[in-house]
């Protein structure tokens, strides 16, 4: 009996919250709500740290596209180097590392790359006997190198011809050691550091595995992270939104443009299905652009460049990825909103050219629908949320797209428990509070997370801290959505949180109730 009375309580007490504790509405949620959601990130756009063993099978798996190598010649000990970080010759002399002396992957084959520099040119070599320079623009046959591994990190680089570089006596880099090298001490043999491994996205698993594992790969994941399941557990515990992170090869399904592979679309057609199921409402995030709008993995960047802001090329197919998803969806009962790019970077974003994206991309989804909500994302780094306030890009259910994480940044690293909710109560709320009173757009925080840089926190800690964020963000006029639904780290899994009681919606709920 004191289950069923639990058990009508806590739906008596959602439905209630669902239909009074807000002062704002968001157009096209049930009981004029706001959002209350989940993204579901990990599943559309890969990123490795939220599923690493998407990743066991590949290869030479530490040598993935935009691997920070370093080369040190075994014999002289010296550093491979691109002068002046490229546009110039390689030598062999810097006793130790930086930049010049650090060069980035691209990933041919398990055994075949090409080495990018810190300025963005190409390794390149025009045969045998020749030396090697950081000359390229592009990379092609010239500028593709055979790498060959022992068990200790020592490696031969050779040509396709066959020819091996090796490092001169007059700390030049050529390609006429005589024959086959060993593994002893020689001047073809070098010590090979991976200075950093950190991109495992899109472009690194499909272009790692190869098309037709990749494919295997992908499609076994798509059909089983995220189900229909997954939809009746959110409602369950009262999530009315799910964010839905995409990447631009979408608009191209099934046969996008290598290294992606198809599959996805066919995903967010089921996911739509599965939210309409549950009365759920769906936002479309373009989370990756055309060569990357800051350089992620999640932004499928291939080395960690920012290319998208460099052409009107890029820009222009975006707009037509926009095109493709607002003329797709917009008649779809449970479209909320299209989020027109996820996380440009402040620090390679000018913000006239983000702008006047937006305010296109704004135009396109009011073409195909006169009320989904048009979300814009604040850039990521030194940038103020204003800027987008006071950039006039639409008039009607626009919305600006906050990311809280009380990480990331060596402000948080010290951080005790209390400073830490202290911090959400003070200044994220005091911000949220300016934006409302700035009357524009709506406020959207689109990512936050029940975790942070205190070490060894109990549960209490984490309900403490999840209640404050709760608290504070349901001020904010759109609503909010966790980041995200399922992740191998488990204080960043909403469904670890609920169902191990460490964030706590119901108190929330109750909470809410006991104010009106």
């Amino acid at each position: 009996m004191e289950l069923v009375f639990c058990t009508w309580v806590s739906a008596f007490l959602l439905s209630c919250w669902l239909i009074f504790s807000v002062a704002y509405s968001v157009e096209g949620l049930r009981g004029n709500s706001k959002v209350r959601g989940v993204n579901l990130g990990g599943w559309l756009v890969v990123e490795g740290w939220i599923k690493p063993s998407l990743f066991d099978g590949i290869p030479n798996g530490d040598m993935l596209d935009g691997t920070e190598v370093q080369f040190k010649s075994v014999t002289s000990q010296k550093y491979m180097s691109a002068d002046n970080g490229g546009g110039m010759g390689v030598t062999v002399d810097r006793d130790a590392a930086s930049s010049w002396e650090t060069f980035r992957l691209w990933r041919v084959s398990d055994a075949e790359f090409q080495l990018r520099t810190s300025q963005g040119q190409f390794l390149t070599c025009e045969g045998e006997r020749s030396s090697v320079s950081a000359t390229a623009k592009s990379p092609s046959i010239t500028e593709t190198f055979y790498i060959e591994r022992n068990s200790n990190s020592r490696v031969h680089i050779k040509l396709k011809s066959g020819k091996y570089l090796q490092a001169t006596i007059e700390n030049q880099l050529t390609a006429d050691y005589p024959g086959k090298p060993g593994w002893d001490d020689n001047p073809a043999t070098f010590e090979m550091i991976i200075a950093s491994n950190n991109l495992h996205g899109d472009y690194q698993l499909a272009n790692g595995y190869g098309h037709d594992k990749a494919k295997e790969v992908l499609k076994r994941h798509r059909n089983s992270f995220i189900t229909i399941e997954d939809f009746s557990f959110l409602y369950k515990h009262g999530i009315n939104t799910v964010r839905i992170p995409v990447g631009w090869w979408i608009a191209y399904d099934p046969n996008p443009p290598a290294p992606f592979i198809g599959g996805s679309l066919e995903a967010l057609d089921n996911a739509f299905s599965w939210a309409q199921a549950y009365d759920i409402r769906c936002i479309i995030d373009l989370h990756a652009a055309p060569e990357s709008q800051n350089g992620m993995e999640h932004s499928a960047s291939r080395d960690g460049s920012t290319g998208w802001p460099t052409s009107s090329d890029y820009i222009s197919q975006t707009l037509d990825v926009i095109d493709f998803l607002a003329s797709r969806y917009a008649k779809h009962p449970t479209l909320l909103g299209i989020e027109l790019l996820n996380e440009p970077s402040a620090a390679t974003v000018p913000l006239d050219i983000l702008v006047s994206f937006y305010k296109q991309g704004y135009q396109i989804v009011r073409k195909y629908s006169p009320t989904a909500y048009v979300i814009i994302c604040q850039r990521i780094g030194n940038a103020d949320p204003l800027e987008l306030y006071q950039a006039n890009i639409g008039f009607y259910n626009i919305v600006v797209d906050l990311h809280y994480y009380n990480l990331f940044d060596n402000f948080f690293v010290n951080m005790s428990t209390v400073d830490n909710i202290q911090f959400i109560y003070k200044s994220r709320e005091a911000q949220l509070q300016a934006l409302d009173s700035a009357n524009g757009p709506l406020v959207f925080i689109g990512e936050w997370v029940n975790e942070w840089n205190v070490t060894s926190a109990s549960q209490m800690d984490y309900q403490d801290f999840g209640r404050a964020q709760l608290e504070v963000y349901a001020a904010a006029s759109f609503g909010w959505t966790y980041w995200t639904l399922k992740n191998d780290r488990k204080h960043w899994d909403f469904e670890w949180n609920i169902e191990n009681n460490y964030l706590q919606l119901g108190t929330i709920l109750f909470s809410s109730l006991i104010s009106l």
